[in-house]
C-alpha cells in the first residue's frame, strides 16, 4: 500500500507542478499576445427557416436562387486562431418537414482545389466542408457530415474525451459541382438519420467547416479556438426547428451471402488435408428508433464477416498483443456509448454470433447504452497475451460451446460537460465466467483543464472451479491549449485483474505518465508549428520492482502542404524474465501531400531492443533493432489511387550482449511486408480495388524461436455501395505460403514442411454478399 501512496502523491505534485506551468505559460502567452489574439469566442446564434420548396444544388449555382438563411464570417482554428478564413465561403441552411439543408459556396482557384472521385469516406486527402449537428445541446457529443467538392460522403461522431468515430454510417444525400472560380456542395440530412429529444421547439448545437488541405487549413462558423478545450461546447445555437421528429423510423436490412472456398486444414483427421467448402449465409438486421432519442438494434443470424482486410502490422518478436481495430458494421455503430477510458469492451473478442440486440440513446443528461448477444466461436476470439490475462488461462480451449454475453453502460451528465458512467460486463461460457465492473468520471475544471478518472474490479470463475478477483483504477489530468499540452496519467492494475471482453494487455502495473508538450506557431509562414515534447513514463508492480521507465524526446515541425518532419529519441528499461535491459530508439520521420497527385511518408528507426523469443537454450538478449517504413499514395487521376507501403523490421546480435559462439551483427531475423494497393472509381457507387500482400520472415533459427514464412496474398473486391446499408460485395482471395503437404508421407502420417517460395494456395475464397436497405 506505501507503494501505491507514494506513486499516487508523486503523480499529484507532478500535476499540481504542470498545473501551475501551464497557467504561468497561459498568462505570459495572454500578455504577450495581447495585441494581436482575438479575444475568445462569444456565444453565436442562428435562427434557421422552414422552407416549403427543398432546394436543390441549381440554387446555388451561377444563376441560381440561394434558399435559407445566409452564413459568412468563417474564421481559421488551424494554422492560424481566429484569422479569417483565406478564401470567401458562404453556406445556407433551411429546412422542412422531412430534411435539414446546407449548402456551401466556396471560392477557391479552380486548378488547386483537390477533390477526387472516390469511395465513400475516402477523402481525407480532399478538400471539403459539412456540418456539425449536437441535437441535444449538450456540448459533449455531435454527429458531423462532411462532402468533398464533388459531393462524396464523409459522417461520423466526435464525442468530447473521445474523439472521432468515422465508424458511424447512416443514409443522407449530397452533391458537388467544381465551378469556374470554386466549387457548390448541397447536403441534405433526413431527421430520420438524426437523434433528438422530442420537443415541439428544438435548440441545436451547429457549427459549419471548410477544410483546405494544401494550407493545412481549417475554418469554422462559429470562431472555435483552440485555446479553449473542447469543440462541442464552442458550437453556436440552432434555433427555430420547430416541429419536427422523424416519425415512424424503423429500418431493416437482409443481406445473403454464398462463398466457396478450399483451404488447408491443419487439424485434419490423419494429418494436414486440403478441404473444399461452399455455403450461403442469410440474416437481417434491424433498427427501430423509439421516442426519437432511443434505438433498438437486432440481428438475426448477423453478418460479421470483414470485407475490408487489415492494415499491415508489425507481429513479429512483439512481447504484448498487436491491436486491430474493429470493422464489423453491427460493432462500429454506436460503440462510443460502451467506451471507458480503459478498453474493458474490446468487440473483436466476439467472433460469431448467431443473436444479437442493442440498445443505445439519450434522455435528458442520460446516456444509455445495452447489448447481448451469443457467440458460437467463443475460443477463437482469444489469443494469449504475453504477461497479460490469456482467455485459455480461464477457460478450457478445446470447448466448442457458446458464450452468452451482455453489456450495459449508462452515463450522467453534470455541471459543465463533465460526466459520470458506470460499466458492466458479462461473459458466461462452459464452467468459466468473467465479471467486470466500473465507476468512470470525466470533469471539465476550467476551459482547458480536464480530469478524468476510473475504478474497475473483476470477478473471473475458472474452469477448475477456483475464483479470482482483482481491482484496477486511472487517473488523467489533461490540458490542452494552442501552444502548451500537458497530460499526466496513472495506472494500477492488480495482478489478478481479468477482463475477457477487453483489450487489457498487461496486468500487475502501477503505471505514471507525464507528457509535456509546447509549439510555437508563426501564423501565416511556411512554418506553422515547430516545437518540442517530452513524455516520461515510470511503471511499477504490485511488489513494487520497476518494469519499465521510458523518457521520450521528439522535436516537431509542421509545414504548409501537409508536411511534417519529426525527430525522436528514447530511451528506456525493461525488466523481463527477471532481468532488466536498457533500450534505446533514435528515429526520423517525414511525410507530405504538397503535391496534388503524390503523397510521400518515411519512418527510420534505428535502436537496441529486446529479443524476447531466443532460440532454445538461450536467454533473451539485448539485440541491435532496424525498423523502417515508407508510404506512397499516388492519384495520377482522379478516379484512379495506387497506395504503396513498405515496413522493415530487423533485429541483429549486438556488441557486448552477443551470445556466445555468435559474432556481433549476426542477423536475428529480418521481416518483410509489402502491400500494394489499386483502386478505380467508376462512379460514386461503384468501384474496383486490388491489394497484393507480401509477408516473409526470415529467422535465424539459432537465435530466434521462430519458423521461416513466406505469404502472398492476392485480394480483388468489386463493391456497388448505394449507402450504408445497401451494397453489393463480389470479392475473390488468394493465399499463397511456403508449405505443402510431404509428398512421401500418406494418410495417417501427413506432415507439412517448409519450402522456399510461397507457391502453395493454402487459403482461396470467391464470395458474393448482397444487402437492401428498407426504411420506413
Amino acid at each position: 500500500m506505501s507503494s501505491f501512496r507514494r506513486s499516487f502523491w508523486g503523480f499529484l505534485l507532478v500535476a499540481l507542478a504542470a498545473s501551475f506551468a501551464g497557467a504561468q505559460t497561459g498568462s505570459r502567452e495572454a500578455g504577450a499576445n495581447a495585441t494581436v489574439k482575438p479575444a475568445l469566442p462569444e456565444p453565436s446564434s442562428l435562427h434557421i427557416p422552414r422552407v416549403s420548396r427543398a432546394p436543390k444544388i441549381g440554387d446555388f449555382l451561377a444563376g441560381g436562387t440561394p434558399v435559407g438563411v445566409r452564413v459568412t464570417g468563417f474564421r481559421q482554428r488551424e494554422p492560424g486562431d481566429g484569422t479569417p478564413v483565406t478564401q470567401p465561403t458562404t453556406a445556407y441552411l433551411s429546412y422542412d418537414d422531412k430534411n435539414l439543408y446546407v449548402a456551401f459556396i466556396c471560392t477557391d482557384e479552380p486548378g488547386k482545389v483537390r477533390a477526387r472521385m472516390a469511395k465513400r469516406e475516402d477523402i481525407v486527402g480532399d478538400d471539403r466542408v459539412g456540418v456539425s449537428l449536437d441535437t441535444f445541446h449538450d456540448g459533449r457529443r455531435h454527429y458531423y457530415f462532411w462532402a468533398n467538392p464533388l459531393g462524396i460522403q464523409l459522417d461520423g461522431v466526435f464525442t468530447e474525451g473521445q474523439g472521432l468515430d468515422s465508424s458511424f454510417d447512416t443514409l443522407w444525400h449530397s452533391e458537388g459541382r467544381l465551378t469556374r472560380d470554386g466549387y457548390v456542395v448541397w447536403l441534405a440530412i433526413p431527421f430520420k438519420s438524426l437523434r433528438f429529444s422530442n420537443a415541439d421547439m428544438q435548440t441545436w448545437g451547429m457549427a459549419l467547416g471548410r477544410e483546405i488541405i494544401r494550407q493545412n487549413e481549417v475554418s469554422f462558423w462559429p470562431y472555435i479556438t483552440p485555446r479553449k478545450e473542447g469543440t462541442t461546447n464552442q458550437f453556436a445555437l440552432l434555433e427555430g426547428l420547430e416541429d419536427i421528429s422523424p416519425s415512424r423510423n424503423m429500418q431493416f436490412i437482409p443481406y445473403g451471402a454464398f462463398s466457396s472456398a478450399r483451404f488447408l486444414d491443419r487439424a485434419a483427421t490423419g494429418g494436414p488435408d486440403f478441404r473444399s467448402k461452399a455455403e450461403g449465409r442469410g440474416g437481417l438486421d434491424a433498427k427501430i428508433v423509439l421516442k426519437d432519442s432511443f434505438t433498438v438494434d437486432v440481428a438475426l443470424n448477423p453478418d460479421f464477416s470483414q470485407v475490408e482486410s487489415d492494415e499491415p502490422q508489425v507481429t513479429v518478436n512483439q512481447r504484448f498483443e498487436v491491436f486491430f481495430p474493429e470493422k464489423r458494421p453491427f460493432f462500429i455503430e454506436n460503440a462510443g456509448f460502451f467506451r471507458t477510458p480503459t478498453n474493458l469492451f474490446f468487440s473483436r473478442r466476439i467472433a460469431d454470433p448467431q443473436f444479437g440486440v442493442r440498445v443505445t440513446g439519450k434522455t435528458g443528461p442520460w446516456t444509455i447504452g445495452a447489448f447481448g448477444m451469443d457467440d458460437r466461436q467463443a475460443t477463437s476470439a482469444f489469443v494469449p497475451s504475453g504477461s497479460g490475462p490469456g482467455i485459455f488461462s480461464e477457460c478450457d480451449p478445446l470447448d466448442d460451446g457458446r458464450a452468452g454475453i451482455g453489456v450495459f453502460r449508462v452515463q450522467r451528465e453534470f455541471a459543465s460537460q463533465s460526466t459520470v458512467g458506470v460499466f458492466f460486463s458479462s461473459r458466461d461460457f462452459s464452467s468459466c465466467s468473467n465479471r467486470v465492473v466500473s465507476l468512470d468520471t470525466r470533469i471539465k475544471l476550467n476551459p482547458n483543464w480536464v480530469l478524468a478518472g476510473q475504478i474497475y474490479r473483476s470477478f473471473t470463475r475458472r474452469v477448475d472451479g477456483s475464483h479470482r478477483t482483482g481491482p484496477g483504477a486511472f487517473l488523467d489530468l489533461t490540458h490542452r491549449g494552442r501552444h502548451f499540452t500537458y497530460a499526466g496519467r496513472y495506472q494500477d492494475r492488480s495482478p489478478d485483474f481479468r477482463a475477457h471482453l477487453g483489450f487489457v494487455s498487461r496486468v500487475d502495473v502501477r503505471f505514471t505518465e507525464q507528457f509535456l508538450g509546447y509549439y510555437w506557431r508563426p501564423e501565416g509562414k511556411l512554418v506553422q508549428y515547430y516545437g518540442p515534447t517530452v513524455d516520461v513514463v515510470i511503471n511499477g508492480n504490485r511488489a513494487g520492482d520497476i518494469q519499465d521507465w521510458v523518457v521520450d524526446a521528439s522535436f516537431d515541425v509542421g509545414l504548409r502542404g501537409q508536411t511534417y518532419f519529426s525527430l525522436r529519441r528514447n530511451e528506456a528499461f525493461e525488466l523481463f524474465q527477471g532481468r532488466g535491459f536498457r533500450k534505446h530508439i533514435s528515429s526520423a520521420s517525414a511525410s507530405t501531400g504538397w503535391l496534388k497527385w503524390l503523397a510521400v511518408s518515411g519512418q527510420m528507426q534505428i535502436g537496441a531492443g529486446v529479443n524476447y523469443f531466443p532460440g532454445s537454450s538461450l536467454p533473451s538478449f539485448l539485440a541491435d533493432s532496424r525498423t523502417a517504413r515508407f508510404g506512397l499514395t499516388l492519384r495520377p487521376m482522379p478516379r484512379f489511387r495506387v497506395d504503396e507501403t513498405y515496413i522493415y523490421s530487423r533485429l541483429a546480435t549486438r556488441e557486448g550482449s552477443t551470445p556466445a559462439g555468435f559474432a556481433p551483427a549476426t542477423p536475428i531475423f529480418n521481416n518483410h511486408i509489402l502491400r500494394s494497393k489499386v483502386n478505380y472509381q467508376f462512379t460514386r457507387e461503384l468501384s474496383l480495388r486490388a491489394i497484393l500482400d507480401y509477408n516473409s520472415v526470415l529467422p535465424n533459427a539459432q537465435l530466434v524461436a521462430l519458423g521461416r514464412t513466406k505469404a502472398l496474398k492476392a485480394d480483388l473486391l468489386l463493391t456497388y455501395l448505394i449507402n450504408p446499408g445497401t451494397a453489393l460485395y463480389i470479392g475473390y482471395s488468394d493465399l499463397y505460403q511456403n508449405l505443402e503437404i510431404d509428398s512421401v508421407s500418406a494418410a495417417p502420417l501427413r506432415t507439412l514442411r517448409t519450402t522456399g517460395s510461397p507457391s502453395t494456395s493454402t487459403g482461396r475464397q470467391f464470395f458474393v454478399k448482397l444487402s437492401y436497405l428498407f426504411r420506413f
